[in-house]
């Protein structure tokens, strides 16, 4: 927030028990000021109507955790804060080997930081809808069957999930209050996995609602359950990216050890890019889409966002499984950490854009590569139609949507299909749709047959390979883009991005390198980005979150 917005923080104490330490509760506040100052906002979607959410109590998600937490001092997260605040995995397991640490104390370190941060109106992100309830439970269990873990293991990693992926333990809404009481029998299949390789689910963090295909022009990260999201680099300065904006704060908040996001175009790589994280859009086929409200199964995947490259590939494995209830997953059996990364760049060739060397920051990174022993090649890609892309989404959600309420949603939910979603929020358009739901509205007008859908598909990624050529042409390792600029091109072309901070504009706002790759060439972008990542170590601790 502007230094010149000042927002009264109210606090009361209340009792978690005799004798123990007094914890501090989440009140509303007067946003009426922030609101009315934040109109002079020159981006027109940072203009916002609200800030706190409407429907979420988080007294009421913090109620599991309040006798643990009312033991847990001020000066015990101080002790812990040295040993876990920007700390890798192998950190992290280290000293918990070392007996320096528990699994149990890292997720209290966790939960105890989030209400810290949360409940402070003058900082809090907006950036959680839900925590586990049987988290701590779950910790100590890990802490007690622990038995030679590796440093590079996901096990008893405290890890939170958008908003949009099922989970048994909370409901899943994708920050829609019509799927407010989406309690789902079982969990998506990437945290079937990462359960299975031993991670904590710590809760569900906010998101752009519906991921970011539901209302036109309105703020990014902004949902009817979760509120407005707010970057840690500049409260209500800087926008969060999205959809996979909770994801991002999340992680450069130090709220936990590491996030999954999902992207259809750009939902990773831009929250990424804007808060300062690593993250992955992996290649269509790599991780499993099962129980992951969708918008689009042609273009749809979740993703691993962390504070660094190792941290990246250990989520990797921990995510990966071959299922057999999405049509696109497919059987691979690449180990995206292996042995470790090289840190060098020797033999690499990197495209550079053209169009993009007059930003400085970009340029400057440029020159560094080189200096390290890069082969730069400039290239100018040709320029590409990108008719139809909405109609692509718009088609490919008004059917996939309703396959996800009749397979993976709660039976006893009220909506079907994209319409009953549009009836249901105009019931109480102030509450459920205060920005509108313009895009939804496009998906229950649009006629486009499933047959005319598909020669737009093919067009599609026939230009975005167009633009991406020279990876094979020219025998590039990857190409070089700034932020989620070429995250539409890349979607429709099926290839990752990797997106790894590069520094900082003058303002303090965050900018990433994005490596663009060909097609299941994910293990190779986290080589190249861990190289880069040591030759620069951009990624600085928000300061107002250290």
């Amino acid at each position: 927030m502007k230094k010149s917005i000042i927002i009264l923080s109210i606090f009361f104490l209340v009792t978690a028990c005799k004798g123990k330490k007094y914890l501090k509760s989440f009140v509303k506040y007067d946003e009426t000021i922030v609101v009315k100052q934040q109109q002079n906002h020159q981006n027109s979607r940072m203009k916002f109507k609200l800030f706190q959410s409407k429907v979420l109590d988080m007294n009421e998600v913090y109620k599991p955790f309040n006798e643990e937490l009312a033991s847990f001092t001020e000066q015990d997260y101080q002790t812990l804060k040295p040993l876990i605040l920007e700390q890798d995995i192998p950190s992290l397991q280290t000293s918990v080997k070392d007996g320096k640490l528990s699994y149990e104390k890292l997720t209290l370190f966790y939960l105890y930081r989030i209400r810290k941060f949360e409940s402070d109106s003058t900082l809090s992100l907006n950036s959680i809808i839900a925590l586990n309830p049987n988290v701590l439970k779950e910790a100590k269990e890990k802490d007690k069957q622990k038995k030679d873990v590796s440093k590079f293991s996901i096990y008893g990693m405290p890890i939170l999930l958008k908003d949009n992926i099922n989970t048994k333990e909370m409901a899943t809404t994708a920050g829609a209050i019509a799927l407010q009481r989406n309690y789902t029998k079982t969990d998506a299949f990437i945290v079937e996995k990462l359960i299975e390789n031993g991670a904590l689910i710590l809760g569900k963090v906010n998101l752009s609602e519906w991921a970011y295909f539901f209302c036109s022009g309105c703020p990014l990260g902004y949902s009817a359950i979760g509120g407005q999201t707010l970057n840690p680099y500049g409260r209500g300065e800087f926008e969060t990216g999205g959809s996979s904006a909770g994801s991002g704060i999340t992680v450069a908040a130090n709220f936990a050890v590491a996030a999954v996001g999902t992207e259809t175009s750009g939902s990773i790589t831009s929250p990424s890019s804007l808060n300062s994280v690593v993250g992955l859009k992996p290649t269509i086929g790599v991780f499993s889409r099962t129980g992951i409200v969708p918008i689009s199964s042609t273009l749809d995947t979740p993703g691993p966002m962390t504070k660094n490259v190792i941290d990246n590939a250990i989520l990797m494995n921990a995510m990966r499984g071959f299922d057999k209830n999405d049509a696109a997953s497919m059987k691979l059996d690449e180990d995206y950490l292996k042995n470790g990364f090289q840190n060098t760049f020797q033999g690499k060739r990197v495209g550079v854009l053209q169009t993009l060397l007059s930003d400085s920051i970009y340029g400057a990174t440029i020159d560094k590569l080189k200096n390290a022993g890069v082969e730069i090649i400039e290239i100018t890609p040709p320029q590409i139609a990108f008719d139809g892309f909405i109609t692509l989404l718009n088609i490919d959600m008004k059917h996939d949507l309703p396959t996800y309420l009749a397979n993976n949603a709660d039976k006893l939910l009220d909506i079907k299909n994209v319409k009953s979603v549009v009836e249901f929020n105009k019931k109480d358009t102030l509450l459920r749709a205060p920005y509108g739901q313009q895009l939804f509205e496009g998906i229950v007008k649009d006629t486009t047959t499933l047959e005319q859908l598909e020669v737009i598909k093919a067009n599609l990624k026939l230009e975005g390979e167009k633009f991406l050529a020279s990876l094979t042409s020219q025998n590039l390792d990857v190409i070089l883009s700034i932020n989620n600029y070429h995250s539409g091109v890349a979607a429709v072309a099926k290839h990752p991005t990797l997106t790894v901070p590069m520094g900082y504009k003058k303002s303090g706002e965050p900018i990433s390198l994005t490596f663009i790759g060909v097609p299941f060439s994910e293990r190779k972008l986290l080589e190249i980005g861990f190289a880069f990542e040591q030759l620069t170590k951009a990624r600085k601790t928000p300061k107002n979150y250290q």
